[in-house]
């Protein structure tokens, strides 16, 4: 099991972005702790009440929702009674026993996992420290909750990261099935809670994979000069449809400001996962002598990685990005290392194994970030796992490419 807490200031923006998750029969309210009555009479005011009615007893503390997520194993099957007794005893292990809270079972991934809405202010008007509460409280709680009720260990080889965002369901938005702005929202939000970026070009490598991009306008318009943000659909090929959302009126408020308060504190926050990131990347580099593109990408993929190429007119790589699905975390090459460039990156690629990729078409961006830089990215091989068709939402074609394993172990080697 892997527990994940975000804290937040706005517990109706959480509770809105499960209550779509509902309405759209990806989510279905297992739980309510804390709430009287029956859970098929609340409605969605009555819940947003419940909570605010203990913030406003404390409103100095401005920073009072959590949006608490517990993800299980793609192997474990887990029915409501269990997941409801997994819930309880987790809240009551970090202190959030006596508080009222929801608990959502989403089916909108291949894993199972539970969303839980809660605040942090009490009936008497106290604050719970919320202090490295994840270190103290949740990894004790999470490891015994694992002993007790027979969960696959997250650090266990056994254990398999999942993708916990689904992209946008175009054919259900080009059908009236849902709208176009919850689409967005169910997207960004959950984005601008997990994953750590530090650019807005990094912040839309990650919203790519899910069909959405964030963007600015033309440098001379009065859009950009005020930084404004608008979110638009992708379709398959990676082209805007649809009519685009102002940022402003999005619940979590992904607005360019404060995607650019996120942007300093992710410098620090990534930190951790540098290390990890390369390792993997590394794992791979060395498992081959000679590598092809299409190789390069599978072998990435199943280590819950994805990389961007970017390339100029003539076809000239230039830059990369890594997507870390895994620790929910964005790279450039040049950040994690002179290793890790464009530059390197192509001497580890075989120019002599014919292989099948896909580039994705020049897309007109106004971003300041991506001025002029049209993207390459590739299709996964049909073999290597469906983690990348179940986050892209794209097939593949049916072709694997032939590499060659290393007999023994050469450092610098590369042919």
């Amino acid at each position: 099991m892997v527990a994940k807490i975000v804290i937040g200031k706005s517990i109706r923006g959480i509770l809105n972005y499960n209550e779509n998750k509902v309405s759209e029969g990806e989510a279905k309210l297992i739980l309510a702790s804390g709430f009287a009555g029956e859970i098929e009479t609340m409605g969605f005011q009555n819940k947003v009440q419940r909570f605010q009615h203990l913030t406003v007893l404390k409103p100095s503390v401005k920073t009072n929702a959590l949006h608490i997520t517990l993800n299980f194993d793609a192997s474990e099957r887990i029915d409501n009674a269990k997941m409801q007794q997994i819930a309880l005893a987790y809240m009551e292990r970090i202190g959030f026993g006596e508080q009222p809270f929801l608990v959502y079972r989403h089916n909108d991934v291949a894993h199972q996992h539970v969303h839980i809405a809660t605040t942090s202010i009490q009936r008497n008007g106290e604050s719970i420290n919320l202090h490295n509460i994840g270190r103290e409280l949740s990894e004790p709680a999470r490891k015994s909750i694992e002993k007790e009720f027979n969960l696959v260990v997250a650090e266990s080889k056994k254990y398999k990261p999942q993708p916990g965002i689904k992209p946008a369901n175009l054919e259900k938005i080009e059908y009236g099935h849902i709208s176009t702005k919850r689409a967005i929202s169910n997207v960004v939000t959950a984005v601008m809670n997990t994953y750590k970026f530090t650019s807005l070009a990094e912040y839309n490598a990650v919203l790519k994979q899910f069909n959405i991009i964030a963007d600015r306008g033309k440098e001379e318009t009065e859009m950009f000069q005020k930084k404004g943000l608008i979110y638009f659909l992708l379709d398959k090929m990676g082209n805007k449809i649809g009519v685009p959302i102002k940022a402003s009126s999005f619940y979590s408020k992904p607005t360019l400001r404060n995607l650019e308060k996120k942007f300093e504190q992710n410098h620090e926050k990534r930190k951790p996962y540098k290390s990890s990131l390369t390792s993997r990347i590394d794992k791979v580099l060395a498992r081959y002598e000679m590598l092809t593109t299409n190789t390069l990408l599978t072998e990435l993929g199943k280590q819950g990685i994805i990389l961007t190429l970017r390339q100029n007119e003539q076809g000239f790589i230039y830059g990369t990005t890594f997507i870390d699905h895994q620790n929910k975390t964005v790279f450039n090459g040049s950040d994690l290392g002179k290793a890790y460039s464009a530059k390197a990156l192509t001497e580890h690629i075989s120019n002599t194994d014919k292989v099948k990729t896909y580039l994705q078409p020049q897309q007109k961006s106004y971003l300041k970030e991506e001025s002029q830089q049209p993207i390459m990215t590739y299709l996964e091989p049909k073999a290597s796992t469906n983690y990348l068709d179940d986050l892209l939402g794209k097939s593949q074609p049916d072709y694997v490419a032939t590499v060659t394993l290393k007999k023994k172990k050469k450092k610098g080697v590369i042919r």
